[in-house]
């Protein structure tokens, strides 16, 4: 996978790094998002969701990724960049990516609760607005709606366990046939 400063060849590719930043959401127990901008076919930023432990609901992947490649370009405007996520933007994140001025936005799994790039909204087809960021939707949308899929299978898992156990250590009856 590309490193920063490393060419990649395509937008699969991309979105691989953007999967594997997901991946490290989703171990630190966060919503697996992931995303990085590409500059010239050059890796300028990266991120991953963080809200629950950066205690900052504004810490989403796409924020984060455009945070970084600000820093690393030393600029706020995002003129020539691509954005690689593994979600739909939402509304924030969408704001953020036509503030950025970001040229084009390329995202995996299409998202019916908050989406804005078409599912609930489309804040990119705003004639009114100013910078219309290129949108591609749907670039490895299994692989990153899969990966959604399983962490959220799994929290229900982990959310049914604790739940039995606490049932059961309420339950004198259970408590009483477990004894014997």
């Amino acid at each position: 996978m590309p490193s920063r400063g490393e060419a990649a060849q395509s937008d699969p590719d991309w979105m691989q790094l953007a999967l594997a930043q997901a991946s490290l959401a989703a171990q630190a127990g966060e919503v697996p998002v992931g995303a990085v901008i590409v500059k010239q076919g050059q890796l300028v930023g990266i991120g991953h969701n963080s809200p629950i432990g950066n205690h900052d609901p504004c810490a989403h992947a796409e924020i984060l990724a455009i945070r970084a490649a600000g820093q690393y370009l030393g600029n706020y405007r995002l003129t020539e960049c691509e954005l690689f996520a593994t979600l739909e933007p939402c509304a924030m994140c969408a704001g953020a990516i036509q503030h950025a001025r970001i040229k084009r936005l390329v995202f995996g799994a299409s998202d019916a609760k908050t989406g804005a790039c078409g599912s609930v909204v489309d804040l990119f087809a705003e004639p009114k607005l100013n910078h219309h960021t290129m949108v591609v939707a749907g670039v490895m949308a299994s692989e990153s709606a899969r990966l959604l899929a399983d962490f959220f299978a799994d929290r229900r898992l982990q959310k049914s366990r604790i739940h039995k156990a606490n049932h059961n250590e309420n339950d004198p009856d259970q408590s009483c046939s477990a004894a014997a």
